[in-house]
C-alpha cells in the first residue's frame, strides 16, 4: 500500500504532533468507522485506531494500491462517543 498525503493532511499532522508512523498504525491496526461512498474524486472513509494511547481518526481514499491521506486529528471528546467510534447526536 502507497500513502499519498494531501497537503491538507500534512498541515494537521504537523500542527496536531501527528506522525507518519501514526498515521500507517491507523489504518493497519485501527478499523473503518464511516464510509463515504460518494465522495470524489475516490470513495473514502474515516478510520479510528490509537497511537500509543492517543485516539486518531485518519480520512483516507483508496485508489488502486494507493491510499490518499485527506486528514488527520484527535477526535473531540465533547463531539465523539467515549470510544471516539460515533459522532454524538446534537
Amino acid at each position: 500500500m502507497k500513502l499519498i498525503f494531501r497537503q491538507h493532511a500534512i498541515r494537521r499532522m504537523f500542527e496536531r504532533g501527528i506522525s507518519v508512523f501514526d498515521v500507517e498504525q491507523v489504518l493497519t491496526g485501527g478499523r473503518i468507522i464511516e464510509n463515504y461512498p460518494d465522495d470524489a474524486p475516490y470513495p473514502s472513509c474515516l478510520c479510528l485506531g490509537y497511537a500509543k494511547d492517543r485516539p486518531i481518526h485518519v480520512v483516507a481514499a483508496s485508489h488502486g494500491e494507493e491510499r490518499i491521506i485527506v486528514t488527520v486529528y484527535e477526535p473531540d471528546p465533547d463531539l465523539w462517543s467515549t470510544d471516539f467510534s460515533e459522532r454524538k447526536r446534537p
